[in-house]
């Protein structure tokens, strides 16, 4: 079994800290930037509001680790409508903004009263509105809540030109779980794309981010997965890596998405 620094060591690198909270500001954007500056290497992005995408690009230059941070923020966020013409709108404005990674929300709502053609067309959409950069798709695994539904949503979206699946907004009672993971990265093997998997929401320690780890190595192979391939959306998990790394493990996480 992986050790938990291993583990720590390589979900450091595979984070996107976030901050998705009503009450952020530049100030609180500001300091979750600093963060990104460990003694055991930076995450993989920051991920915020589309408002505070600017701040976030100056903080980390300032921090020093813009080279190797990417900025990620949400469109259609976070209830997934199915409105195409303003997820397209709100892609195209981040990324002129400055973002370098979309997280979309699939319009999941849709697809649980039977629409399924709303997902492919809001997908597609947003994938051309990325120009070129990349796309993450949330799909919400919590609410779809059945592995079928799961399932049809993750082949939608692999369809329609996502770089990632993800699991959740982090903003539902049920987030990312084990269970809804196995089935996105299988859904992943199974399109024989070159796409990646995002767990996002509760995961808060470095045995939860072993888990997942674990669980892609069986499904996609030894080495798979790399920040190019794997991310954890998360505030409060970088806490837990950090004391794991420093010996400090009994030192807890704050909570966070």
């Amino acid at each position: 079994m992986m050790t938990l620094e291993h583990a720590a060591r390589l979900a450091l690198a595979m984070m996107d800290l976030t901050s998705l909270n009503d009450d952020d500001t530049d100030a609180s954007i500001v300091a979750l930037c600093q963060r990104t500056a460990t003694p055991f290497g930076a995450p993989a992005a920051v991920c915020v509001y589309p408002a505070f995408i600017e701040t976030a690009d100056r903080a980390l230059r300032e921090a020093g680790t813009r080279d190797r941070v990417r900025i990620a923020t949400v469109t259609n966020f976070p209830d997934g409508c199915v409105n195409v013409e303003r997820a397209t709108r709100e892609t195209r404005a981040a990324v002129v903004a400055g973002a370098d990674e979309v997280d979309v929300v699939f319009p999941y709502k849709a697809l649980l009263g039977g629409d399924a053609e709303a997902g492919r067309a809001l997908v597609s959409a947003c994938r051309a509105a990325c120009d070129g950069k990349t796309l993450k798709v949330i799909l919400e695994t919590g609410e779809l809540k059945t592995p079928t539904l799961i399932r049809q949503a993750a082949d939608i979206a692999l369809d329609s030109g996502a770089d990632f699946l993800k699991t959740s907004t982090g903003k539902v009672s049920i987030n990312a779980t084990l269970e809804s993971a196995e089935i996105l990265l299988t859904a992943i093997r199974d399109s024989g794309r070159d796409v990646g998997f995002k767990a996002a929401g509760g995961i808060r320690t470095t045995e939860d981010a072993r888990a997942y780890l674990a669980l892609a190595s069986d499904i996609m192979g030894e080495g798979w997965a790399t920040p190019a391939h794997f991310r954890f959306g998360a505030s409060g998990l970088l806490d837990a890596l950090l004391a794991t790394l420093s010996g400090n493990i009994s030192a807890p996480a704050q909570d966070g998405y």
